[in-house]
């Protein structure tokens, strides 16, 4: 089988300079999310037919299964067709896909693969609103005879319901013959693959319809009215496969995943967060409202409150984290370890049963089992240039509005006394304090304002 995915089209009422194909959705771009989807059909042909924003089209969707086809100028989607010729298998079918058509599922176009064997088929559905869309115009019995599109069509076509979404398949040698003998003798000046049909017609060959299990598997995309339409689409469906697996959403309408989340069983999930690249919660682990989480594993029990941020960070079992934590890249959290508000951790392994709860600053540290880190505290591991680690042994004390100058160890047992500023190492079990003298200045009054004229 060949698949022809066209995503040439500069989509102008996007108002934006990126390509329309390489809009996200759901955190992939668009036409991915087709090409994903072709994929899972095993094609011996995936041919990309590009043309707008070609460059950057190319250097994001690059892959060695990709075969490209440069549409330019673009003379419409039989010219685009004709384009990838080159690299299409004589033998088989040819799938015809759409790049801003993302959500187009691969067991209704196993269908209309299947009906393609010895005849053109074409993927079509009835709207109660049917304008802009090319219509199918039907005879008497019933049987296909031509597509046309609006601009073309009468009044009594544009009464017609059912429309072409686009998506047909045909066998591969017909549509090389096919493809020559288009004309850009209409409204638009372009050469319509819509015009094949007709063609089939003619050379007595059967034109099947299948019809897509939902509507919106054939929406497109030309605004970005449309696309934050389809998010919405995306979304809820996502929550509904999530919601029958077992997991428990706040509500489902007010919920992202932008990528990948895989849940265990008993996930409580609370309003307005975000999932992004591939995420991992498992077992009773609940996410309190308004979190981001992307690239993280978080283990079971654990409890995410209000506002958490974790980017390529691995939380252990039965932690308590937030609210207002920040997580960042390298962060490795034991089993029940307490990171609490307005706490910053980045680059660091915190063993079990350690606290840093409150105001605090984490950064290029190992801290062991059953430490304390009071508030205000902050590892001092950057000089301007390089970066330095801090090592906190098992069961260390660090008072609160302590700076540890990395790199510095803070020895097993040991206690830093509040205000520290640590520029050497702690010895274990010692107490070590570093102040200033406290001096009280009797007869001491405080500025007061000039009189001014």
């Amino acid at each position: 089988m060949n698949i022809v995915i066209l995503a040439a089209g500069q989509g102008k009422r996007m108002h934006s300079n990126l390509p329309k194909v390489l809009h996200p959705l759901a955190g992939k771009a668009l036409v991915l999310h087709v090409i994903d989807t072709a994929r899972s059909l095993c094609p011996q042909t995936l041919c990309l037919v590009y043309g707008h924003g070609g460059d950057a089209v190319r250097s994001t969707l690059d892959a060695p299964d990709l075969a490209w086809a440069l549409q330019e100028p673009q003379l419409g989607t039989g010219h685009a067709v004709q384009q990838a010729l080159p690299h299409l298998q004589g033998e088989g079918t040819t799938l015809i896909l759409y790049g801003d058509v993302p959500l187009i599922q691969a067991e209704t176009l196993k269908r209309l693969v299947h009906a393609a064997r010895d005849a053109l088929t074409i993927l079509t559905v009835n709207l109660s609103d049917p304008d802009g869309y090319g219509r199918i115009v039907r005879d008497n019995a019933g049987r296909v005879i031509r597509i046309v599109e609006q601009k073309d069509s009468t009044p009594e076509e544009r009464s017609i319901g059912e429309i072409n979404t686009g998506i047909m398949a045909m066998p591969s040698v017909l549509l090389g013959e096919w493809l020559g003998r288009l004309s850009d003798h209409n409204a638009q000046k372009e050469y319509y693959l819509t015009d094949i049909v007709s063609m089939a017609v003619a050379a007595g060959l059967p034109v099947r319809t299948v019809h897509p299990e939902n509507e919106w598997e054939v929406l497109g995309v030309n605004s970005k009215v449309q696309l934050a339409e389809l998010e919405r689409i995306a979304q809820r469906r996502t929550a509904e496969q999530l919601m029958e697996q077992g997991v428990r959403l706040a509500d489902p309408a007010r919920f992202d995943v932008r990528g990948e989340l895989l849940c265990g069983r008993d996930v409580f999930i609370d309003v307005n967060c975000v999932f992004e690249g591939r995420v991992e919660l498992d077992e009773a682990v609940e996410v309190g409202p308004n979190c981001v989480l992307k690239n993280a594993r978080i283990g079971a029990g654990t409890r995410l409150a209000a506002f958490t941020h974790i980017e390529d960070a691995v939380i252990g079992p039965d932690s308590r984290i937030g609210p207002f934590a920040r997580l960042r890249p390298g962060t490795e959290l034991a089993e029940d370890v307490h990171i609490g508000n307005f706490v910053e951790i980045k680059k660091s392994r915190i063993a079990a049963h350690s606290k840093v709860n409150h105001l605090a600053y984490i950064g290029d540290a190992i801290i062991g089992r059953r430490v304390n880190v009071g508030a205000g505290t902050i590892t001092c591991n950057y000089d301007g240039v390089n970066k330095f680690q801090t090592i906190i042994e098992d069961d260390a004390f660090i008072g609160s509005d302590t700076q540890l100058v990395a790199p510095v160890t803070v020895g097993r047992g040991a206690t830093l006394g509040a205000g520290t500023t640590l520029t050497r190492n702690a010895p274990a079990d010692t107490l070590t304090v570093s102040r200033a003298k406290q001096v009280a200045i009797a007869g001491w009054t405080r500025p007061k304002v000039k009189n001014r004229e």
